[in-house]
């Protein structure tokens, strides 16, 4: 008979764990979404071979447990449960191994290094408890009410490493970071145990300074695959981690097009979102019906500086969403905070087209200022802003298969 696995939590709506689970075993994977009022009965049923326990019933669920593994005993938190022959049930905490992986592949290494841990919720044991493991020589806890605050958190400039266990950041309030990184002249790493976005604004600084840093993604995978070995007994090569990062972040990472004014990017953008099942959204359409008026409309009751401000804000709410493809409008490059807004979670295209090729019609800024004084201000920041750079073909259809195929 097949056994069947799952993940206990309240809500689940948007977990990865089935996808990530479907490449390490060969067994059901199912979301258990239960109440805090049916919980007792839920663990008391033991309808599973064994489950995941995410926010908020690491805790909840000890007092079901026969026995309890060395690091779940140790940080007072279940995330991982097998049912034995006998229907006993038995915690662990693989979140320990998977913060492991994530420092390792980050290259992050604790040992006699100070590090400052943000935030002191169930996550934030965990990451002491394997900080101090690996060797930390100090391990600061910052919290909001605690005596090491953000008040006077400038006392520990001089720490190492940094790793946020908070939400702050997290979707749908990405635009936000616990902390500066200024300050902070000796980092040898940041990790931050969100994953949504897969690049939070305290990545992004990191680096833009050069320093070493992660997100959780990699824990999460790495926490699921320990996971998958209790269950199953059978451990899954190092490499299928690496894999499964790679696949998540391709499918959840946004597809955003840039380049000059009339280079086809909507027309594109709606071939790539019909070929590949995904959501477009076109920044300069959602722009007119935010403001109730067509682009030209805006500039000439407006202006320029209105119109800029407008498109930011668009921008920032469609890139916070996973998984869609993005047109924006040519000038978005003209702010570089709108950087930042694509590169939290998105994969950045830059179509390149001939100027000759360029429609001008209905574009205020091609007909006033002129298609070349355009292209001579932004062709080096469409360049320097982009991952990939796709030549546009006389059929949008063709340019959408070769960046379909070049981003595989």
């Amino acid at each position: 008979m097949e056994k069947t696995f799952g993940l206990l939590g309240e809500k689940l709506g948007h977990s990865y764990s089935p996808l990530i689970h479907s490449y390490l075993g060969d067994y059901n994977y199912v979301l258990y979404e239960v109440s805090s009022s049916e919980l007792t009965r839920f663990m008391s049923e033991r309808k599973f071979d064994g489950i995941n326990i995410t926010i908020p019933y690491k805790q909840a669920v000890i007092p079901h447990c026969a026995t309890l593994s060395k690091e779940a005993r140790t940080i007072g938190s279940v995330n991982t449960i097998i049912k034995d022959k006998d229907g006993l049930l038995h915690g662990y905490n693989t979140d320990y191994f998977g913060f492991g992986i994530m420092l390792e592949l980050a290259g992050i290494k604790p040992s006699d290094k100070k590090a400052l841990v943000l935030g002191d919720g169930g996550s934030a044991k965990t990451v002491r408890a394997v900080l101090g493991d690996s060797g930390a020589r100090e391990v600061i806890t910052i919290s909001r009410k605690g005596n090491e605050n953000y008040g006077n958190i400038s006392r520990h400039y001089d720490a190492d490493i940094i790793i946020n266990t908070t939400p702050v950041g997290m979707y749908p309030d990405n635009c936000n970071s616990p902390l500066n990184l200024d300050e902070f002249r000796q980092l040898t790493g940041v990790a931050d145990l969100i994953y949504n976005p897969m690049n939070t604004r305290l990545l992004l600084k990191a680096g833009q300074l050069g320093i070493p840093c992660i997100n959780g993604l990699s824990m999460l995978v790495g926490q699921a695959e320990m996971a998958s070995r209790i269950f199953t007994g059978v451990s899954a090569r190092h490499e299928l981690i690496d894999e499964i990062i790679k696949t998540i972040k391709h499918k959840t990472q946004n597809l955003v097009l840039i380049g000059m004014p009339g280079c086809g990017k909507s027309t594109t953008g709606r071939y790539l979102a019909e070929m590949t099942g995904r959501q477009f959204s076109d920044i300069d359409d959602l722009i007119e019906k935010t403001a109730g008026k067509n682009i030209p409309e805006i500039f000439r009751e407006d202006g320029e500086d209105t119109f800029r401000s407008m498109e930011t804000q668009v921008l920032g709410e469609a890139a916070k969403k996973s998984g869609i493809i993005i047109a924006a409008g040519g000038g978005v490059v003209t702010r570089p905070e709108n950087l930042d807004l694509m590169q939290q979670n998105s994969r950045i295209v830059y179509l390149r087209n001939k100027i000759n090729k360029l429609k001008t019609e209905g574009r205020p800024l091609s007909l006033g200022v002129g298609v070349e004084i355009l292209a001579k201000q932004r062709l080096p920041l469409y360049e320097a802003w982009s991952d990939y750079i796709i030549d546009v073909c006389d059929e949008p259809e063709q340019t959408a298969k070769n960046i379909i195929e070049v981003i595989k």
